[in-house]
């Protein structure tokens, strides 16, 4: 099959819509990844024992089971106890939650690497718990963390196509869509691969720009 140029013209875009669906996917799965691993990482910190336990286990469960079924059982299973999301949001949380459990145990290394004198300090000078956190722990921890939590946005980015499963109209799907109405398999799925490679790439590039920064900062 020759390579037709026009036709590559023809379904641009469809798929550019899809590449939107799938960066914003990413972007909201991030931020829910981000929020949701922070909270699970200090829950098992400092929450109660009983609390920490359940904790841990939610995190070894979600991180031990494949994405796919965690987002088949969101958008299919959930229905049947009346709780209905849409495609897109319930997209969103099943890559946050997956990604959230990976993003705890970050978060959990960068906190335990803060010096023990930093909490005696906060305590010293009466700070409260959450002050503690806010103002001195989170922006010693956090920074180290930023590489690992970048490799793992470029990892849930090259997970998306797996929406396709729950009907999100991603990049994958609409290229499957295309390729399936018009028995043209060539263009649509070279321009899948180009799409996440650039955009692969341009994460790359992103995280060294980070590493170097965060690098820069260290030696001052």
């Amino acid at each position: 099959m020759e390579w037709d140029w026009n036709f590559v013209w023809e379904i641009m875009p469809t798929l550019l819509e899809g590449l939107k669906i799938t960066i914003l996917a990413t972007v909201l799965g991030a931020a829910v990844a981000a929020a949701v691993g922070l909270v699970f990482a200090i829950l098992r910190m400092t929450a109660p024992k009983p609390v920490a336990k359940v904790t841990g286990f939610i995190v070894e469960f979600i991180r031990g089971t494949p994405l796919l079924v965690q987002l088949y059982f969101i958008f299919y299973v959930l229905p049947d106890v009346g709780i209905r999301l849409p495609a897109l949001l319930a997209g969103v949380i099943g890559l946050g939650l997956h990604y959230g459990t990976y993003a705890a145990e970050v978060y959990r290394a960068g906190i335990e690497n803060v010096p023990r004198g930093q909490w005696e300090a906060a305590k010293a000078t009466n700070l409260t718990g959450r002050q503690t956190w806010i103002h001195v722990i989170l922006p010693q921890a956090i920074p180290p963390m930023i590489p690992a939590l970048a490799n793992y946005l470029i990892a849930m980015f090259k997970e998306t196509p797996l929406l396709s499963a729950i009907t999100v109209l991603e990049l994958m799907n609409q290229a499957k869509s295309v390729a399936n109405s018009s028995y043209r398999y060539i263009e649509p799925m070279t321009l899948v691969g180009i799409f996440f490679l650039i955009m692969s790439l341009i994460s790359v590039v992103f995280l060294r720009w980070l590493e170097e920064r965060y690098a820069r900062v260290e030696e001052r």
